[in-house]
């Protein structure tokens, strides 16, 4: 079993990078192999809502990190999210990564377990963990809880590992994350692997 996490941040070993690692140590403790993407500084196109990825099973876009991360997102069975917080939201290329992300590759994702992680030096972490959170419930994943909202603060990772409470709800968040996906591995091949399918409507307000 693997989770994939990915590290929204320029920064690739900085505060968002230690809240993540924080969790991979939690699942390497239970025997849980783990990812880390770091998007680093690399452009990302924002989405055109064109629909080519639903032709062709990927983004239109291929000279940014998108596809392949997908090809990683295809073969992981849980999920991590985390962004740095600027101006209250997540990073602007970590959400244009998970708009496409989630467009050309969230079929793999679905009955996954997933989590969103942010870090900051101050404020506007939770309005950015709302953000983050919705990929997740509009993709039928399962949440992964943890003690509090997963959030993290320092301005580098050595403050962030001064967070006594932030280093705690990423432990946290790490043993429910393996417990999780132990229960979905006991449960393939048995009438719990998936949940009935409801097929879902599509309307618009204006009719």
């Amino acid at each position: 079993m693997k989770v994939l996490m990915i590290n929204g941040s320029v920064h690739e070993k900085g505060t968002t990078y230690t809240a993540l690692n924080i969790i991979a140590e939690e699942l390497r403790g239970y025997g849980i192999e783990s990812e880390i993407v770091c998007l680093g500084k690399a452009a990302v196109h924002t989405c055109m809502g064109c629909g080519s990825c639903h032709k062709t099973g990927k983004c239109v876009f291929d000279d940014d990190p998108v596809n392949a991360i997908g090809q990683k997102v295809m073969q992981a069975d849980g999920y991590i999210f985390g962004a740095p917080v600027h101006y209250a939201s997540p990073s602007g290329a970590v959400i244009a990564l998970l708009d496409r992300l989630f467009y050309a590759y969230g079929r793999y994702m679905k009955f996954k377990p997933g989590a969103a992680v942010v870090a900051a030096r101050r404020a506007g972490t939770t309005a950015s963990y709302e953000v983050l959170n919705k990929y997740i419930g509009i993709s039928s994943m399962i949440q992964v809880p943890s003690t509090y909202w997963n959030m993290i603060y320092g301005n580098n990772g050595e403050e962030a590992l001064r967070d006594e409470e932030g280093v705690s709800v990423m432990k946290a968040l790490g043993a429910n994350m393996a417990w999780l996906l132990k229960l979905l591995d006991k449960a393939k091949g048995t009438e719990l692997e998936k949940p009935v399918i409801v097929p879902k409507a599509r309307t618009n307000f204006i009719r």
